[in-house]
Order: structure tokens, then C-alpha cells, then sequence
């Protein structure tokens, strides 16, 4: 288990504390929030260290992928979304090397300075080093981040006390546990397009009791084993770059693959669809969700669990006619929550899924990172926790 600092560890009492958070949410072209749900994770550390008594809190967060300082991705209105939430003002500051005396303060966009991602480790540090003086305390609050080595992330915590906000340390404990301790029966489902996702079977294969695929990677390796998948979506890249995990995953007893599909005619809402078994799938059809025995029989594998893991959607399920699969795997999961089963979702496009159908507080974990979450579970050392980790070496004196 990883040891860095955490809240509990922290006495914030006439501080100031420099937050990263991940505030990098959907925005329209004047700027203004269309989804909160990334501001809304990091509130209850924002108002943690509020009631605390900290002197002022730095708020830092990238937003979007700017390549010349866009407008529209300035944090002036993501701020106001903030204040709103807390119903505190929060005071927008133009830089990254002044703030106000207000209690609680939004730096600028932390892309708009080119040291954020710069392949340069001195020039990150400077910029690191730069952010880090403007307070007495680091709090790393952006667990989706975790996966990138940038200046917010790696380089603050050279410079400053660094703690675990509450979001990040949620997450690194449930997704530790999943994958050193789990309770067992441990069930995995993957579905989506790429066929990364093999790295990360692998890593848990020996732990893991079941692998469930679903989604265009389960046809893509259906494809792998010589089986027709007609005009469906497949990652032929992933298939042709990674030969011997595909012929590993397809030989496990433990990797469970769809014996039906709902096929149709086009990629459409409207399409015509029919559900086939697997050797019946037609050429020039797609398969766009599981068929009604892979429900069933994934189902009953899930009932039998105490500890699942779901990355990427099951099937279209933007489409209401391909949403089945999506849909029944959801809402067993919320019922064995219930039941104290241990659900996490991995971020992304899951939790996207979980989301649209109004499941997501029934889970144990919405991971709040696709990526980092991924990352974690494939056994990758994520460098803004290994920042964490340092920063505990240097400063636990």
C-alpha cells in the first residue's frame, strides 16, 4: 500500500494550502459550465479545508487543450460555477505568481503556461517551484490527473508538504484494495473499443476469479479466433500490435466472450436489429450490444461476486434499441452494492454509461479517471502518486 500524507495528517489551521484539482469540465464557446460534475468531486475537500481554518486556498486546474491561450478556456467562469456550489466568492487571478488576500482563489488555466507539459524537467520544476510558493501546504485532489507527469502534479510537491485530498485518496484506497486484497469472488468486465485494455486483464488475471468482455473488444477478439463479426467496429490496430496478449486473454479459462449479439444493419437509432448467436452474425451487419444469453449468463456470474470492476460500455448504449447489455449490467451492480458488494467503475465512458442511467451514487466508486484508473489497474506506478509518495519521504521529519 502506498504511504503519503493524507487530511487526517494535516493541521490547516493559518495555512495557506495550495489545491490541484480537476476542474477541466465540458465548457460552451463563451466559456460557460455545461457539466459540474468534476468541480462538484473536489467540493467536500475545498470545504474540508474551509471549516479547518486555513488561512487561503490556491485553487489550480488545467482546462482543455489550448494552443493559444483561447478565451473561452479561461477558469473566470468555472470559478463562479465553484462559488456557486460552496456559496463562498471566490476571487480569479489572471497568473500563476500573485494572488489576492481573498480566502479562497482561482489561478489561470495551468496550460496557458507552456512549463505545465513541457518535456523539460528543469523547466517544469521552475514552474513547480513557482506554484509551490505561493502557499504553505500542497493538496492533491485530481486523482484523473494522476496518470501525467506534468508541473501541477510532480514538480509542486518537490517544494511543499503534499497530502491526498479526499477524492484522490478514495480512490487510490478502493482501487488498492481491488487489486492486492479484493473480496472474493473477483469479477472484471471490459468492454469499449481498444485493445489496451488487454494489459490490464493480464495484470489481474491471476487475481481475478472472472473476466467478462463485452463492447467492440469482445468482437475484436472473437475476430481473433476466426469467427465472423461482419461490419462491426473492431480495433484491428490493437489486434495486429498485440498478437501474444490476444492469444494469452483468448486461452484463459477465465476470460468469459459473448455467446449472442444484437446485431444491425447500420450504425443508427432507427437501425434494423435482430439477436443472433455469435456463429450467425451476418456480413455487412454490426454488432452493437450482447444478446440476451451473455446477459443472462453474465448476470449470473455478477451475482456471485463480492468485488467487480467495469471499464467501457457493453454496447451503443446512446442508442435506447443497443442499451440492454449496458443497462442489465448497471443495475445489477447497484443492486449488489446494496448488498455490500464492492463496485468501481473505471472512469471514462463507464462512467459516462453509469451516469446517463442515474446509477452512479448506487456504485462504491465512479472513478473519476478513464486513464489514470487504467493505468492503476495495469499495475503502473502513477506519477502523481509517486510524487505523494516522495513528498512523504522529504517532509515526514
Amino acid at each position: 500500500m502506498q504511504k503519503f500524507f493524507t487530511l487526517n495528517d494535516l493541521d490547516v489551521k493559518g495555512k495557506r494550502v495550495l489545491v490541484r484539482v480537476d476542474f477541466n469540465v465540458p465548457l460552451d464557446n463563451d466559456g460557460n459550465v455545461e457539466d459540474a460534475k468534476r468541480i462538484e468531486l473536489s467540493v467536500p475537500t475545498i470545504k474540508y479545508l474551509l471549516e479547518k481554518g486555513s488561512k487561503q486556498i490556491i485553487i489550480m486546474t488545467h482546462v482543455g487543450r489550448p494552443k493559444n491561450n483561447e478565451k473561452n478556456l479561461q477558469t473566470d467562469k468555472i470559478a463562479k460555477k465553484l462559488e456557486s456550489l460552496l456559496n463562498e466568492k471566490v476571487a480569479k487571478v489572471d497568473g500563476w505568481s500573485h494572488v489576492s488576500d481573498s480566502k479562497l482563489v482561482m489561478l489561470e488555466n495551468l496550460r496557458f503556461n507552456p512549463a505545465e507539459k513541457s518535456k523539460n524537467q528543469e523547466d517544469r520544476d521552475v514552474f513547480g517551484k513557482q506554484l509551490a510558493s505561493l502557499a504553505d501546504v500542497f493538496v492533491q485532489d485530481a486523482f484523473s490527473n494522476c496518470h501525467r507527469d506534468h508541473a501541477s502534479m510532480t514538480s509542486v510537491p518537490k517544494y511543499l508538504p503534499s497530502y491526498a485530498g479526499l477524492s484522490v485518496g478514495k480512490e487510490i484506497e478502493l482501487i488498492s484494495r481491488a487489486i492486492t486484497n479484493p473480496k472474493k469472488p473477483w469479477v472484471v468486465i471490459f468492454g469499449g473499443l481498444k485493445a489496451d485494455k488487454l494489459n490490464v486483464m493480464i495484470n489481474i488475471m491471476e487475481k481475478a476469479d472472472t473476466i467478462l468482455v463485452a463492447g467492440a473488444l469482445a468482437f475484436t477478439l472473437l475476430k481473433a479466433k476466426g469467427i465472423e463479426v461482419g461490419d462491426s467496429k473492431i480495433d484491428n490496430e490493437g489486434l495486429d500490435s498485440l498478437p501474444e496478449l490476444v492469444e494469452k486473454v483468448t486461452s484463459s479459462s477465465k476470460v468469459k466472450l459473448p455467446v449472442d449479439a444484437v446485431i444491425a444493419d447500420k450504425f443508427a437509432p432507427d437501425a434494423k436489429s435482430e439477436n443472433v448467436d455469435i456463429s450467425a452474425i451476418k456480413k455487412g451487419w454490426m454488432v452493437l450490444d450482447i444478446g440476451k444469453k451473455t446477459i443472462k449468463q453474465y448476470k449470473e456470474t455478477l451475482e456471485k461476486a463480492k468485488t467487480i470492476a467495469w471499464f467501457g460500455p457493453i454496447g451503443v448504449y446512446e442508442f435506447e434499441k443497443f442499451a440492454q447489455g449496458t443497462k442489465e449490467i448497471g443495475k445489477v451492480m447497484a443492486s449488489l452494492t446494496k448488498k455490500g458488494v464492492t463496485t468501481i467503475i473505471g472512469g471514462g465512458d463507464s462512467a459516462g454509461a453509469v451516469e446517463s442511467m442515474g446509477l452512479a451514487n448506487d456504485m462504491t466508486l465512479v472513478s473519476s479517471g478513464g486513464g489514470a484508473s487504467l493505468e492503476f489497474f495495469e499495475g503502473k506506478k502513477l506519477p502523481g502518486i509517486q510524487a505523494l509518495e516522495e513528498s512523504y519521504k522529504r517532509f515526514n521529519k
